[in-house]
């Protein structure tokens, strides 16, 4: 019975004790952070790019482009010209004139090529000769001769000697860029 008693206070007595719980604590903390940070751009180098002359887009001009360009690690430079070709702007004149009913005009267009010129006095048909043309433009041409051989051989070299100069020049210029 005792077993009963104490089983019975047991379960009609509701008692809770609580205690308090104190805790205290100090924290000291110190964190350092060393660190290096290193970043690689990886990109192409500026480029000089050649401007495109004359490339394709009118094949009726008798020019011809050139067009260059040097690039550095440093500094990049691009350059370019067009140059007239003579013997196209002849054709053209010639056929123009020819076109426009002027034959004589024409073929004495031509005859301003030294090769023309050959090769018209060894077909036996010289070039019209100061508004003669036949038999009376060979006599005006073989009296003259010497004087026209001796102006288109200085034309000839002077147009060589200002090509070369030009060329030189550019050549040097990219060259004190490296």
């Amino acid at each position: 019975m005792f077993r009963i008693i104490l089983l019975f206070t047991l379960l009609l007595t509701n008692v809770a004790y609580a205690e308090t719980i104190v805790t205290e604590s100090t924290t000291d903390s110190t964190v350092t952070t060393r660190g290096s940070m290193e970043t690689t751009v990886k990109s192409p180098p500026p480029s000089a790019i050649s401007p495109q002359l004359g490339a394709n887009s009118n094949s009726d001009l008798c020019t011809i482009g050139v067009a260059g360009a040097v690039q550095t690690q440093i500094l990049g430079i691009s350059a370019g010209t067009t140059f007239t070709e003579e013997n196209c702007l002849r054709l053209k004149n010639a056929k123009t004139m020819y076109d426009m009913g002027m034959k004589v005009a024409a073929v004495s267009i031509m005859c301003q090529d030294e090769q023309v010129f050959d090769a018209m006095m060894m077909a036996g048909t010289p070039c019209p000769y100061d508004g003669k043309i036949g038999a009376e433009a060979k006599i005006g041409w073989e009296s003259h001769e010497e004087t026209v051989r001796e102006k288109h051989g200085a034309e000839k070299k002077s147009n060589i000697k200002e090509t070369a100069t030009t060329g030189g020049l550019g050549i040097l210029a990219l060259l004190l860029l490296l």
